[in-house]
């Protein structure tokens, strides 16, 4: 019952009250009309309250960011009084609560230029209320689904690390099955096999010659780091610093992943999230859905993943994309080129989503990696993001 239902109920047991203690007539219809309007409206509300199912369809496919949402509503209910209208509370997580008025059985809303992310609709609450606003029920919804919006990403032909020996006539050299080996068990040695496959610690705990037993295993071509320090972080979605690098990020693995190219994305995260996309038909659609919901946070240390134990250590090619060149990242970078092994970095500054930002500020880091002959494309706020990631503008953007 409503605050409106409890004056109107108290105010009948007032009058008819008077009415008695008066002898007035005429107050007694005026009592018994505001008591029988509580009840008829009790009544009517307990009939409409019956178990409710939610649908919800979001027509027109994928969504970018910047794209209008549409969201239809479909509610199903078991029978009982039709409540005629109802009122649909929900909470969205980033967005906030709405509410939408539902008249018979339908609704739709648009959730307006929507930025990055991943949307769940995390409450639901039908209000049904009478007419009069005298008595009012709220049914839980089950809640269920979310709102996807993925990152808008540029289309490359070519990339800016697609240069010297690793192109001809204009386009890169693909390396279609790159392999190693995995040891995949021991067993006892045969004669004639070479004594260099001598598995030592189990021969010696057996007594016998042992061989290692290893299987093929293919290797990522090229794995796209993401660094999602929340530290460094600079502006505010859609228009922000790690924005700029989920767009970047996003884009050189599609471009890897049309060619046919084993790549692998890995997520400086926490929990060091990664998506291997070796068929553009089949895994793209993985590392797409991750991009969306990714988020920045506390991280471990960028230069852990390119460890020798970290999950882009096996890839033959690493492409990183950062906001902050930290000396151990740069170090090991310099490691992995020394060691001829392809790496590329993609450095979006962040000082240039600072309020009144000035001139851009030298980076002794990206001279290191000019000098050591890594490709590095620097992305700045405003840019154009297909241009910048097609040439290498390190020489320039460096001294700056």
């Amino acid at each position: 019952m409503t605050s409106r239902g409890r004056f109107a109920l108290g105010l009948g047991v007032a009058t008819y009250i008077c009415a008695w203690a008066f002898g007035s007539k005429p107050l007694y219809p005026v009592a018994v009309g505001l008591l029988l309007a509580v009840a008829v409206t009790w009544a009517w509300v307990g009939l409409a309250n019956r178990p409710m199912r939610l649908h919800r369809r979001l027509p027109g496919g994928d969504h970018a960011e910047g794209d209008d949402v549409l969201v239809r509503l479909e509610l199903d209910r078991a029978g009982g009084l039709s409540p005629g209208s109802l009122m649909l509370n929900e909470r969205i997580s980033k967005i906030g609560e709405r509410h939408t008025p539902i008249h018979g059985r339908k609704a739709a809303y648009r959730l307006h230029q929507l930025p990055r992310g991943r949307y769940v609709f995390e409450q639901a609450t039908a209000v049904i209320q009478d007419p009069l606003g005298l008595q009012r029920v709220e049914v839980e919804l089950p809640t269920a689904g979310a709102v996807l919006v993925y990152p808008r990403l540029v289309d490359l032909d070519r990339l800016f690390s697609e240069s010297g020996s690793t192109m001809l006539d204009g386009r890169r050299l693909l390396l279609r099955r790159p392999s190693g080996f995995d040891l995949h068990g021991v067993r006892e040695y045969v004669d004639g096999e070479s004594l260099r496959r001598v598995h030592l610690p189990t021969t010696a705990r057996r007594g016998e010659l042992m061989v290692k037993e290893l299987e093929d295993a293919p290797r990522d071509e090229v794995a796209v780091m993401l660094d999602c320090d929340e530290r460094v972080v600079v502006g505010t979605a859609p228009d922000s610093s790690f924005e700029l690098q989920v767009r970047a990020a996003g884009s050189i693995l599609r471009a890897h992943a049309r060619r046919g190219r084993r790549a692998l994305l890995v997520l400086n995260s926490l929990g060091r999230e990664t998506q291997r996309v070796h068929t553009f038909e089949g895994d793209w659609r993985g590392a797409l859905e991750l991009l969306a919901s990714v988020e920045p946070g506390p991280t471990a240390a960028a230069a852990s993943l390119l460890g020798d134990s970290g999950p882009a250590a096996r890839s033959l090619e690493v492409a990183v994309v950062t906001s902050s060149l930290e000396p151990s990242l740069v170090d090991r970078l310099l490691q992995r080129a020394f060691g001829r092994h392809s790496v590329s970095v993609v450095y979006v500054d962040p000082a240039s989503f600072a309020p009144g930002n000035g001139a851009p500020k030298p980076q002794p880091a990206l001279l290191r990696l000019q000098a050591a002959g890594i490709p590095v494309a620097i992305l700045r706020r405003g840019d154009d993001l297909a241009a910048a990631l097609a040439s290498r503008q390190v020489a320039e953007a460096a001294r700056a």
